[in-house]
């Protein structure tokens, strides 16, 4: 009989925890034993989650958290103290695209209609947007949360990175180049935190229907959209994702028994996507 991973009192802090990844992974972090911080800039989604957390008799709470602001979140540290005791287990969620750092065109051509929004015309608030919200969103919780872990035996980040940190994807340059730099810090924190107790670790789930992409993937009538078709071609094992696919490999490198010498690793979870070069 192989080990069940549990995770009775720890405190997991979660950000991004209001969208159907983060939303699931805290669901099942409560199930294991764990208490849980939902933070959120959209409480009532948050609350959501926390709402049927509590209703299997699950510890959790949600926090109105902008990850981009570094009083708030302070303030929000002290409050997770406050209701739950010593944080152990950091996960890093918050991230997104914007449509203002997103092509219309894969491939730049030299007869384009005039209304196609090509690389040129990018716009520099949404690229500011998407770095800031993806790797300040990291960089900042970290700094707030990590500081309450040191020195804590089995304490560890956790990142969300993704497939397209290892190759980008055509129209999205800038949460493409967001979610690389996502890698780097995340071996970088790893390095830096060695030797006070701190792991560091990221996923790089493949393609998985959440809110922020459902309409990239399907088109009004429910039914796949080329660009969802290509996707599905590039994976070898022909499907999307679902969220509680990525819960045993964030479990694996949370816990200590299992992952106490994982460090820098970005595990992709992905279908075989990175592995396959389309022929």
């Amino acid at each position: 009989m192989g080990k069940v991973i549990e995770f009775k009192d720890k405190v997991v802090v979660i950000t991004g925890a209001g969208g159907v990844i983060c939303g699931y992974l805290a669901k099942e972090f409560a199930k294991a034993g764990a208490k849980v911080a939902l933070l959120d800039l959209n409480e009532a989604a948050a609350q959501k989650y926390v709402d049927e957390i509590t209703a299997e008799d699950g510890v959790a709470k949600a926090y109105q958290a902008n990850v981009l602001d570094k009083a708030n979140l302070e303030a929000v540290k002290e409050a997770v103290l406050a209701d739950f005791g010593a944080i152990d287990i950091l996960i890093n969620g918050a991230g997104g695209n914007n449509p203002k750092a997103t092509t219309d065109n894969e491939f730049h051509e030299l007869d384009l209609p005039a209304e196609t929004k090509t690389f040129f015309d990018l716009d520099k608030s949404g690229i500011e947007f998407v770095f800031n919200l993806n790797y300040l969103g990291t960089l900042l919780p970290t700094q707030v949360f990590a500081k309450e872990m040191v020195g804590r035996k089995g304490a560890n980040i956790i990142n969300i990175s993704s497939m397209n940190a290892f190759t980008p994807l055509t129209k999205i340059p800038a949460y493409s180049g967001a979610k690389a730099a996502i890698s780097n810090f995340t071996q970088w924190l790893a390095v830096h935190f060695s030797k006070v107790g701190i792991r560091c670790n990221a996923i790089a789930p493949g393609f998985l229907v959440t809110n922020q992409n459902r309409g990239l993937l399907f088109d009004e009538s429910g039914e796949p959209t080329a660009r969802a078709h290509k996707i599905l071609m590039n994976t070898p094992m022909n499907r999307f994702g679902e969220a509680e696919e990525l819960v045993g490999g964030v479990f694996f490198l949370a816990d200590e028994s299992m992952a106490s010498f994982v460090n820098g690793v970005i595990l992709p979870i992905d279908g075989g996507f990175a592995a396959y070069s389309g022929v």
